[in-house]
């Protein structure tokens, strides 16, 4: 779904479409899923994902579908992905633009959603390759590591949420 800044509906594109160039402003949403330790679910992306395949990246992340609200999008992709099911809680919306090598980029406006678990994912192995129950200051360790593969969402929603104090 295609929008304007205020994330006013103006149209629909393919998603791949919405990546080439310099990407088109589109809906996204973003979860950050915490177990009962404050252990980050962090996830990294399948080697074949268009887009940053082989980072690393939050839990998991989508797009909504035309008419799907962005929590529901959410629920459903933490279902598809991770093979969970938890209540989530929005947190924020943010509008970012990254370019992803010379021809495509993510052009997003971005709902972030938290949620918690204490259940090992069942991840979907087309979109994951890897995942582990993460420390925050593991974390932080490793978005300060320059050679780290890490999606450029991860690191801005990353250091919103420390921003607002829902993690350490």
């Amino acid at each position: 779904m295609l929008v304007d800044s205020n994330d006013q509906a103006i149209g629909l594109r393919e998603k791949i479409a919405c990546h080439e160039g310099n990407g088109v402003l589109h809906r996204a949403i973003s979860v950050f899923l915490f177990d009962a330790q404050k252990r980050l679910l962090l996830t990294r992306r399948h080697d074949d994902k268009a887009l940053w395949g082989g980072y690393w990246s939050n839990s998991c992340c989508t797009h909504p579908f035309f008419g799907e609200q962005p929590v529901e999008a959410a629920k459903r992709r933490v279902r598809e992905e991770l093979g969970l099911a938890t209540e989530l809680e929005f947190v924020y919306k943010f509008e970012y633009q990254a370019a992803w090598r010379l021809t495509h980029a993510e052009n997003e406006l971005c709902s972030v959603f938290i949620g918690h678990s204490d259940t090992e994912p069942m991840v979907n192995p087309l979109e994951i390759s890897e995942w582990q129950w993460i420390e925050p200051a593991a974390l932080d360790g490793m978005i300060g590591d320059a050679n780290m593969l890490l999606t450029p969402w991860l690191k801005l929603e990353w250091a919103e949420l420390k921003k607002q104090g829902l993690v350490a």
